[in-house]
């Protein structure tokens, strides 16, 4: 009995069919009240009680891969016949190809990281998971100081010495502990803060950040590099100012802003009558971070800065929403088909 039912397992493993009528012989040989294996059946009620313990499982195997195969050659058959009976009318128009488009975000980060570059900017990358040293410690910010508080850090709850980083001001660090000055290097990436999900602001974003180290580098030279990108970026017509700030990793630190765009300086309710609308923060490189990094803050200083990629997409694009550039919404994407900036 075991013998025959492996014997016409392996035979209907092989049955092909192309046919409605070999879909019919598979029918009648197999799964009719008439077929080969209700001939088993029969046979099976016969056997004694051992017998039956042992070849009761198999046989219903068989009776159900022996259903499986008749429904997948029933589905087969028919989508074969589908396609046969399908029009080939050679005048219809042919489906059309949606072509893929650059992210907004991607447009502006890449147009940023290209003005760099020309000024002889490298691009540093580094994990987007990071540890406490390279996050905090290494930019100036000791331990329970009060500075980590201007962070709302996302922590790894296995272990609350590593976290989604706040910022890229991390690679910045692992930058100056492997390479020897004079450094010139661009950070772009994505960082993360714990903030509520509005219109303004998002627990992700983008960063592009900025850092210089040699010897004799000045503030001058930060303000005459930065001036050059906004107006390559924005038009040769806009201005920039500085307004003393305080972050920890740099001293003197500073608040870049530039002309409003909207009103040209004269005053409205985006720059908030002001003129000027904030774009990055920057500074030069605090001698304890250089020091932190193993370069001498004796013989070399440094600049550093950092702009969020949503910041100046917005100033480009005038979105009304943060929210749109993370909801993948086709309608909101397609309309940067073919736009350069």
């Amino acid at each position: 009995m075991k013998e025959k039912i492996e014997s016409l397992l392996e035979e209907i493993k092989k049955f092909q069919i192309q046919t409605e009528e070999e879909l019919d012989n598979f029918r009648r040989n197999f799964t009719n009240k008439k077929g080969r294996i209700n001939d088993l059946v029969t046979e099976f009620r016969s056997l004694p009680g051992e017998v039956k313990r042992e070849v009761g499982k198999p046989l219903n195997e068989l009776k159900e891969f022996a259903k499986g195969r008749l429904e997948d050659f029933q589905r087969q058959l028919k989508a074969s016949q589908q396609v046969a009976n399908k029009p080939h009318d050679l005048t219809l128009p042919g489906e059309p190809g949606v072509a893929g488009t650059r992210h907004p975000l991607s447009i502006v980060q890449n147009k940023i990281v290209s003005i760099f570059e020309r000024l002889g900017y490298t691009i540093a990358e580094g994990p987007e998971v990071e540890d406490d040293f390279h996050n905090f410690t290494a930019l100036n910010f000791p331990e329970n100081h009060p500075a980590r508080d201007m962070q709302d850090t996302f922590f790894v709850k296995r272990d609350p010495d590593f976290m989604l980083r706040t910022h890229t001001s991390s690679v910045q660090v692992r930058v100056m502990e492997n390479e020897e000055p004079p450094i010139r290097v661009l950070a772009p990436g994505r960082v993360y803060r714990n903030e509520a999900i509005s219109a303004r602001a998002h627990c992700f974003f983008h960063q592009v950040e900025g850092l210089v180290v040699d010897e004799g580098i000045s503030f001058a030279d930060m303000k005459q590099s930065l001036l050059y990108f906004v107006r390559e970026i924005f038009g040769a017509d806009i201005e920039i100012q500085l307004r003393p700030s305080y972050f920890p990793f740099t001293e003197i630190s500073a608040e870049m802003d530039v002309t409003c765009l909207i009103c040209k300086g004269k005053g409205c309710n985006v720059c908030k009558y002001t003129g000027w609308v904030e774009i990055m923060g920057c500074g030069m490189v605090d001698p304890n971070v250089l020091a932190n990094c193993n370069i001498d803050p004796e013989k070399y200083s440094g600049f550093a800065f950092g702009m969020g990629v949503e910041r100046i997409a917005q100033l480009l694009y005038r979105v009304p929403d943060l929210r749109l550039y993370s909801q993948n919404d086709v309608r909101f994407l397609r309309q940067w088909e073919g736009i350069s900036i």
